[in-house]
């Protein structure tokens, strides 16, 4: 159950577009400071460290104060952890679309031979 929690909180993070593009960003072009990050999406500071914070609690970035400013980067495997659940959830559906295309054959052929 606690995977399943901490999956949630991963997927309640990234459906908002601005924390996407943070998470983005910073895959892209690695560290940034919480100003660098606000800058191109025209939100305030606060706006941006509340997104910030829901991305961390979320384990998708970790941020540090250095000097006077608070670097961001992604955080260590969160991306993995769901890019498992969703290959784990993507096994399971293929599965049931085979099953249901050998009972789909089946009735086809049972109609075909009568």
């Amino acid at each position: 159950m606690v995977q399943y929690q901490e999956l949630d909180r991963t997927f309640a993070a990234l459906a908002d577009p601005t924390r996407r593009a943070v998470v983005e960003r910073l895959g892209r072009e690695g560290v940034a400071t919480v100003s660098e990050l606000a800058e191109p999406v025209g939100i305030s500071l606060t706006g941006m460290k509340k997104h910030l914070r829901v991305l961390e609690e979320a384990g998708l970035i970790r941020s540090e104060k250095v000097g006077r400013a608070r670097q961001c980067r992604l955080g260590p495997n969160r991306a993995e952890q769901v890019a498992s659940w969703i290959a784990d959830y993507r096994k399971l559906a293929e599965q049931r679309y085979e099953r249901l295309d050998t009972l789909l054959a089946r009735r086809k052929g049972e109609q075909d031979g009568n």
